[in-house]
Parts: structure tokens; C-alpha cells; sequence
């Protein structure tokens, strides 16, 4: 039985999923590299290709360019390859643009905005985005990375905009912003997850995005040579912070943050056990292990089994079935 959005269960749509990693790349061997991987791994991650801070300098242009023509290569098997573009104050951002969509609007799976200083910034590229895209069958979704006062201060605005689908959290510059205030130690572990300035504002990323129903994404980890340091960051970030999705910016992390954002073998179980019974109950309250179970925690529940589907975790057949899209059934 597959639940209608129609259903009591839906009246209240659950946060939208989204592989638990998008991993950043900009030099073209990466970019090469991380298509290979994701061609081999199946969508368990997004890739992003940067012509930010990740990319060549003086080569804006061009490289722009040749994202265009990976997005739109054979090597990108699964739609599910972004962008990030210039800010708005940089001169490329709307060159960015101009040479990405009027080709991949309906191949690019999003579009990254950096250090947006305010809603007016996302409003601007977003307006930018929909009127190069006029013309195309799609639209594609913004990314916002939330790393300055201004967009901190406006989270829950910048998330409620239609075109916005994620908040990512962008530590290092959020912490440069502080000009000094706050200690160099705080871009890593421990004291990222410790100091009170950034737990706010981590907080208050994941809360806004959940409250507009869009996509936390916590920051990287700049260990890159301990891959189970990236699995301890996501797990916190997921446990703490309520992010459900997080970037990887070295091959050798994303295995290790896909692991942390599955959910657990017992938590599955349990999702499995009650979702079962709720459906043969026609969704309505149930008593499992002396406990009452509605609507509200079968919406939890259901989103438990959506994340494991995402990535892949074998689910019964009859369970399996209520994630496969109405197109294909």
C-alpha cells in the first residue's frame, strides 16, 4: 500500500531527502574523479562543482565552461550534479549563470549560492535563476550557504523562499566573519561544536530549514586524512543539530558520512515493525510494546525508512514499494 499524499499521514509533508552527501569538488581531475566514483556508487552522494573558493583563480570563464560540459556529459548518470556559482558581489556570478543554464537547466540538480549577505542577495540570484530558466521545462532548486551575519539573521525568510531547497552551514567563513573574535580552533573539532556562537548559529540553520520543510547541510570536515573524524562530525551534526545531509570534500569522507547519516539497524527494525502495523490498521493508532503510536510518530518513522531507502539498505519488499515514485508504479 502506497500512502497517498492525500492521506491524514501527509498532512503535514515530510522534510524533503536528499542524499545525506554532496561532495565538493573544483580542480577538473576531481571533478573527473568524483563522476567516476558516483557512477560507480549509484546516487548515495551529490557532487558540486565549485567555481568559488574550491576553483582556479583567473580562469572564471572557462572554467565555468567546462562544468557546463560535465553536466551535461554521459558521465553524469544520475542528474545529480550542482553548482556553485560566485557571490552576488563577485563580477561572475551572473556570467556563472549566463554560461550554466541557458545549456543544463534541465540537467543540473541545483544551483550553490555563497556568502549571501541577506534575503535581498538570495531573492536577487533567484530571480536571476527563473528568468534564465523561462523558457526551459525546469526550473532548478537554489542552494544557500548561511555563512554571514545577514544571512544568519534572515535563515527562516531565505529558507521559505520557493526556489530554496537546502541551508548549507559555511563554518570557516562564518567564524571569519567574527574578524578574530572567534578562535581559529573553532573551524575543527571539538571547539566547533562547543562555542556558543556557532552552536547558535547551527542551531538556528537546521531549525530554519526544517521549519520551511528544506535541507539542513552541516559543513565539512578539514581532517583529510582521518575519514573516521568526518563519520564522528556528521554523526554529531545529525544528533545534535538535527542536519541530515553534509559535505565531503576528500573521496575518503563520503563513505564514512553516509554511514553516519544511516540511520541504525535497531531504528529501521523498529520503523519496519510499526509502519506494517500502522498500515494494516488503516493508519490509525496502534499499541506496539506497550506504547501508543499515531499519525504524529508514524511521520518520524516513515522519514527513518525514506533516509534508509535513500541510501540504498535493503527494505522488504511490501515496505520498498511505498517509496517508488507514482511515475514508475
Amino acid at each position: 500500500m502506497h500512502q497517498s499524499r492525500h492521506d491524514p499521514l501527509w498532512r503535514h509533508p515530510p522534510t524533503t531527502t536528499h542524499p545525506p552527501v554532496v561532495h565538493y569538488c573544483g580542480q577538473p581531475r576531481f571533478m573527473e574523479k568524483a563522476l567516476a566514483l558516483q557512477a560507480q556508487e549509484g546516487p548515495r552522494f551529490d557532487i558540486t562543482f565549485d567555481l568559488e573558493d574550491g576553483a582556479p583563480a583567473g580562469d572564471e570563464a572557462a572554467h565555468a565552461a567546462r562544468a557546463v560540459e560535465y553536466v551535461m556529459s554521459e558521465t553524469n548518470r544520475f542528474g545529480r550534479v550542482g553548482v556553485r556559482i560566485h557571490d552576488r558581489t563577485h563580477p561572475h556570478w551572473w556570467r556563472d549563470l549566463t554560461t550554466l543554464l541557458p545549456v543544463t537547466a534541465e540537467r543540473i540538480a541545483f544551483v550553490t549560492l555563497p556568502k549571501a549577505r541577506a534575503y535581498e542577495d538570495v531573492a536577487v540570484v533567484a530571480d536571476a535563476i527563473a528568468f534564465l530558466c523561462r523558457n526551459a521545462a525546469r526550473t532548478p532548486p537554489l542552494h544557500v550557504l548561511i555563512e554571514t551575519h545577514g544571512a544568519l539573521r534572515d535563515a527562516y525568510r531565505i529558507a521559505a523562499h520557493p526556489l530554496v531547497e537546502c541551508l548549507d552551514f559555511g563554518l570557516m567563513d562564518f567564524v571569519s566573519e567574527h574578524l578574530g573574535a572567534i578562535p581559529a580552533d573553532a573551524m575543527r573539532t571539538p571547539l566547533q561544536f562547543e562555542h556558543p556562537l556557532i552552536r547558535r548559529a547551527k542551531t538556528t540553520v537546521a531549525a530554519a530549514a526544517h521549519a520551511a520543510g528544506k535541507v539542513p547541510a552541516h559543513n565539512v570536515c578539514v581532517a583529510l586524512d582521518d575519514p573516521n573524524l568526518a563519520y564522528q562530525d556528521a554523526r554529531r551534526a545529525r544528533d545534535e543539530f538535527g542536519f541530515t545531509r553534509m559535505w565531503s570534500i576528500h573521496p575518503s569522507q563520503i563513505g564514512p558520512i553516509v554511514d553516519a547519516f544511516t540511520p541504525d539497524a535497531e531504528a529501521i527494525r523498529d520503523a519496519e515493525r510499526i509502519l506494517l502495523a500502522a498500515a494494516a490498521a488503516d493508519w490509525g493508532p496502534i499499541r506496539d510494546r506497550g506504547r501508543l503510536h499515531d499519525r504524529a510518530s508514524y511521520r518520524y518513522y516513515w522519514m527513518v525508512l525514506a533516509r534508509a531507502h535513500q541510501v540504498g539498505v535493503p527494505l522488504p519488499e511490501t515496505i520498498a514499494a511505498w517509496f517508488v515514485p507514482e511515475s514508475k508504479r
